[in-house]
């Protein structure tokens, strides 16, 4: 061991004839690698000490030294060291008192302090503020060096630790901003969704001069479903794009095109004139008359509009486009291929929702309502865990009506909450029937945006729970995004009570509405359903895939199930399967089918635990 009075005179007359620049010039074996060495300031107000550290260090290290803490932290602003070994007593700011700022200037340095007259408890106080070791004098040279050999092996893992978190945020960065695009913009197309849109009407009300008007035109391919139909859902897709392509050219810079859904398009004219619209109507009609080439072959489309003018045919952008979705239909039933502006006429679509909305009212007490169900499989196990019950109406005279036809009339008059209480006492009572028989399966059931703003929803559920004798853990309830998001602040309340009840909650059609990271991740959910949209090229569109990898990854990490809706081909349940992705329910398994062909299926596939055919 050395100490300050071991050293003999000559020893302290080399040292001191070394100054401080030339110990830092000073270098040690060159590593072979031609790695740059790790680098050590050493502050001492004793330039033998400095010395002496610096002449034993500098074999390994690239070595400096400041006399004290405020030399030391001028330092370590121009230049970043690995490790910085320190006096504790340097007559002005003390070493432990030069800590933090050493901290704030570069958090990965790793402070080694030198003890020496100070008590350990001086040491251990150096340690509490952020020093990483302390160095015992009379000086041990091999515990030094192994000090120092820790403390650059800190440092490594430091700075490996934030070079981590910082690529880390710059993913999470990413994907957030990825997911907040998608809230506001179609997938496919990159156009506005109906939110923009929307957003953008507003906007455009605020501006617009009382001899200006804002138009919106609601458009729609003639026979897209059957295009589709024939030539495959790639094809289609090609056809929308090229399609968005050429509205957006006919429409101009000042107007906005959204996508809504499948083929359904709306443009905004905002600060027009009359002239204007109809010249955009004649311009899309003509240039849309040109053939399309997808995937080689050529494709004649027309397009079917409707239009509707702001004041004259509504106040606000919901009954905009619902006067110009009339005028839309009365198009396609002359055959497509024009366009119409929207006339009270045309509230003949209103005769027959009333009509609708009357046999509605009767369904229920004519038992007109069925409910069918879809398979859930367990990714890993390939096996049927779950179903999801879907609501059918068998008309008397119009036969199976789709969903899409007749909820949104539900809704509006407010039929959805009996009918919603129905389908689940339904799904409920045929639940617990399958748990008797042997077949432990969960049940998904949809609850409308109407019935989510029910006030005793709980209270509903509960009984109805209670009244079938279905374990409430069986019980998985889908809420969409936009329902939560219009009315967060009952829905935080309202999710809270369906949890308390035991029975899961589910986010449905995620990456279609909101998509907001802020709520998503403070929400009391138990399961993310990851849209069909996303899953149809899952393995063919990159796009598709990052955005699948991100939900699941996001989903993941907040302890969340994913469930993959619309699963059609074995390649893509290949590719979920390596995503890790939990459950998923598509065609490639089963469509929505009656309680009894379902039954079929869990014997045939299996009675112990629903197991699926391979």
């Amino acid at each position: 061991m050395l100490t300050n009075s071991h050293l003999t005179i000559h020893s302290i007359e080399v040292f001191e004839r070394k100054s401080d620049e030339d110990l830092s010039a000073e270098g040690g074996v060159v590593d072979p690698a031609n790695k740059k060495r790790p680098t050590v300031l050493i502050v001492d107000d004793e330039l033998p000490i400095r010395n002496l550290l610096c002449d034993l260090l500098s074999e390994e290290y690239e070595c400096s030294s400041a006399e004290s803490a405020e030399e030391a932290i001028s330092k370590i602003s121009r230049g970043r060291f690995d490790v910085i070994v320190s006096d504790i007593n340097l007559g002005g700011m003390t070493g432990v008192e030069m800590i933090p700022h050493v901290s704030e200037i570069d958090p990965d340095a790793v402070v080694l302090m030198i003890s020496g007259d100070q008590t350990i408890d001086t040491a251990i106080e150096s340690m509490r503020v952020g020093a990483f070791d302390y160095i015992k004098k009379p000086f041990d040279f091999d515990k030094v060096l192994l000090s120092v050999r820790r403390a650059t092996e800190q440092h490594l893992l430091l700075a490996d630790k934030r070079q981590h978190e910082k690529h880390m945020e710059q993913v999470i960065t990413e994907r957030t901003a990825r997911l907040n695009y998608l809230a506001y913009h179609d997938e496919l197309t990159h156009l506005p969704n109906r939110a923009l849109f929307e957003d953008r009407f507003r906007q455009a009300n605020l501006q617009t001069s009382e001899n200006q008007i804002t138009a919106t035109i609601l458009l729609s391919i003639d026979r897209f479903n059957t295009i589709r139909d024939t030539l495959g859902y790639s094809s289609g897709n090609q056809l929308l794009i090229e399609f968005a392509d050429r509205l957006e050219t006919c429409a101009g810079n000042a107007a906005t095109v959204a996508r809504f859904d499948g083929d359904e398009f709306a443009v905004l004219l905002p600060q027009a004139v009359m002239r204007d619209v109809l010249e955009i109507a004649v311009c899309i009609l003509r240039d849309l008359k040109a053939p399309f080439l997808v995937e080689g072959q050529e494709i004649f489309v027309t397009p079917s509009m409707g239009i509707s003018v702001f004041r004259d045919d509504g106040n606000d952008v919901q009954t905009l486009l619902k006067n110009a979705g009339a005028a839309l239909s009365r198009v396609r039933e002359e055959g497509g291929n024009n366009y119409k502006f929207y006339v009270s006429e045309m509230n003949i679509k209103a005769v027959k929702r009333l009509s609708l909305e009357s046999d509605l009212r009767r369904a229920v007490e004519r038992s007109e309502f069925d409910v069918y169900y879809q398979p859930k499989i367990d990714t890993r196990t390939n096996k049927i865990i779950g179903i999801e019950a879907l609501l059918r109406w068998n008309h008397p005279t119009l036969g199976l009506v789709a969903p899409n036809d007749f909820i949104p009339t539900a809704e509006e008059t407010g039929l959805i909450v009996p009918i919603g209480e129905w389908v689940l006492r339904a799904a409920c009572v045929q639940t617990k029937l399958w748990h008797d028989e042997g077949f432990p399966l969960s049940v998904a059931v949809n609850l409308s945006a109407v019935q989510f703003q029910e006030d005793d929803l709980a209270g509903s559920i509960a009984g109805i729970v209670a009244e079938t004798g279905l374990d409430p853990h069986y019980l998985n309830l889908e809420v969409t995004e936009t329902s939560i998001m219009e009315n967060s602040g009952s829905a935080f309340k309202t999710l809270n009570s369906l949890r308390e009840l035991g029975v899961l909650v589910s986010i449905d059609d995620f990456g279609t509405g909101y998509s907001s990271l802020g709520y998503l991740k403070s929400l009391p959910i138990d399961v993310l359903k990851i849209d069909r949209t996303f899953i149809c090229d899952l393995t063919t569109s990159p796009d598709d895939a990052a955005m699948v990898t991100a939900i699941l990854t996001l989903a993941h990490n907040l302890k969340l199930n994913v469930v993959a809706e619309g699963v059609e081909t074995e390649e893509q349940l290949e590719l979920l399967q390596t995503l890790e992705c939990d459950e998923w329910q598509g065609y490639l398994c089963s469509k929505p089918v009656p309680a009894d062909i379902l039954k079929q299926l869990l014997v045939e596939s299996g009675k112990a635990a629903g197991v699926l055919s391979s």
